[in-house]
């Protein structure tokens, strides 16, 4: 994917949040303990603390996963979502090299 595509994709406040939040999903999702955090959290969770609709968080999560961000897990009926540390590395990397 191009810089200008993945860089877009951080260009939106509520992406940005949903990184931050996940970042560290024990401490900001701690309703999920029960079920664990292996797979990422669940997407209503993520739902639940941005107080956005299902269809927004949806389209950001989707958005996210496209530029390698995030990658998602179905389980049953949900789906559950989590960072991809390599791609953050990777962009890092990619500013220091081009930019």
């Amino acid at each position: 994917m191009e810089t200008v595509e993945l860089l877009k994709a951080l260009a939106n406040r509520s992406r940005l949040q949903v990184l931050e939040l996940l970042k560290d999903p024990e401490g900001n999702f701690p309703d999920q303990a029960q079920y664990g955090y292996k797979n990422g959290v669940c997407v209503g969770q993520l739902q639940t603390k941005l107080g956005l609709t299902q269809s927004t968080v949806s389209e950001y999560l989707s958005s996210l996963q496209r530029a390698g961000f995030i990658t998602a897990t179905r389980v049953g009926q949900w789906t559950y979502y989590k960072r991809n540390e390599t791609a953050f590395r990777q962009l890092g990397d990619l500013i220091k090299k081009s930019l």
